[in-house]
């Protein structure tokens, strides 16, 4: 009967133990699906702006939500800088005037691109999924982003309404995990008669629709350094301010590592506490085995055996709270997707990468964790062992 009770007692202590690895592990696959998805965002944001110089009227601040108007015209000044491979103006506008509620990732934007002035931009042969690209001289047409047919709840050869506008949707475009994920795109004419609406009624009439833009894309020449060449358009060009692409990427990457840090360090803690769970089960189980220990050391068992087996017991929890905590954040994260997918929102990212490194890591924190217990019953004499109680 004492011995049906040490068995049960360990039984359970086991069970809590793998719980509380479980709930560490679920905690850490819940915030990592957050940190990977806004990974996949900055990465594909970086390749979209990082690949470019960006290029706004000095007085905007650099923002790419829109803003103060840039000049058509300063297109032609860019382009005689040495170094500047092409330049072409786009207008990016705000959906709507107002955001309403929390948005993850981009917010919904019009952006109005010249077809044949992105001939050259590797950023600007967006893939269309479903439907046609738009192609020069269309008016009245538009192409989504993967993410606004839900948001919209539109579909190719529907109509939609930009600020009191009406475009046919002609096209879909493939996810790229980036920008133009959340973009509705229409010809350049229409997005300047879209912006030129947006402006303050006393500014319309003193500027023409044709050489409103919100900013201008530069790519540069091969064999020259964009920073350079950045540094060149803010001196020679005058009112503009150029965004130098290195240092875009540096600003970004300094913000999404806070952000990586705080979220990871969420699921270490709850790592750590199943930790010291681990410890204190093995120290139990140890404490109620010492006789098991001495008749196995008793019979030749050596020390290392004796060690292999606590860790490999102590790594067996971890793996089997790795498993039913990423079972259960797995599952989280599909329904919280599933719930917020009509909106287009898809805020969790569950990657293979995540999966396989959150049970690696709690199967090696359990052996970690047990290898204090597994060493001391490892040195404990086989004679004293047999004599206790």
């Amino acid at each position: 009967m004492k011995i049906l009770r040490s068995i049960f007692r360990r039984k359970v202590r086991a069970g809590l133990t793998i719980f509380g690895i479980a709930i560490g592990i679920f905690a850490l696959v819940v915030m990592g699906s957050l940190a990977e998805k806004l990974n996949k965002l900055v990465t594909g944001g970086l390749e979209y702006y990082g690949t470019r110089i960006t290029v706004q009227d000095a007085k905007s601040g650099m923002s790419f939500f829109g803003g103060t108007p840039i000049a058509v015209s300063k297109v032609d000044e860019i382009k005689k800088i040495e170094g500047v491979k092409s330049a072409y103006a786009s207008v990016e506008i705000l959906k709507d005037e107002v955001s309403s509620g929390m948005s993850f990732g981009m917010p919904p934007m019009i952006a109005g691109y010249d077809p044949a002035s992105m001939k050259d931009d590797p950023s600007g042969s967006l893939k269309i999924a479903t439907g046609k690209d738009i192609q020069e001289g269309d008016s009245g047409k538009a192409v989504l982003g993967t993410d606004m047919p839900k948001k919209l709840n539109a579909k190719v050869g529907d109509t939609i309404d930009l600020h009191s506008k009406k475009f046919e949707v002609i096209g879909v475009l493939e996810k790229t995990f980036s920008a133009p994920d959340s973009y509705i795109i229409v010809n350049l004419p229409d997005a300047q008669e879209l912006f030129l609406k947006s402006l303050p009624s006393a500014f319309q009439s003193s500027v023409k629709k044709e050489d409103l833009a919100t900013s201008i894309s530069v790519l540069v020449k091969d064999g020259y350094n964009p920073s350079q060449v950045t540094k060149q358009i803010n001196e020679k060009v005058k009112d503009v301010e150029a965004l130098d692409p290195e240092e875009f990427k540096k600003q970004i990457a300094n913000s999404v590592q806070i952000f990586n840090l705080i979220i990871y360090a969420v699921g270490l803690i709850a790592l750590i506490v199943g930790s010291f769970s681990v410890i204190n089960t093995m120290i139990m189980s140890v404490t109620e085995r010492i006789r098991e220990i001495g008749i196995k050391k008793a019979i030749g068992a050596s020390n290392f055996r004796v060690l292999r087996e606590f860790v490999l017991e102590a790594a067996v929890m971890g793996l089997l709270g790795g498993l039913i905590g990423l079972a259960l954040g797995w599952g989280t994260v599909r329904i919280i997707n599933f719930i917020t997918a009509p909106s287009g929102q898809i805020i969790f990212l569950t990657t293979p990468r995540l999966a396989a490194g959150a049970v690696l890591f709690s199967t090696f924190l359990g052996a970690f964790a047990g290898l204090y217990p597994a060493w001391f019953a490892s040195r404990l004499d086989p004679i004293r062992a047999l004599r206790s109680e």
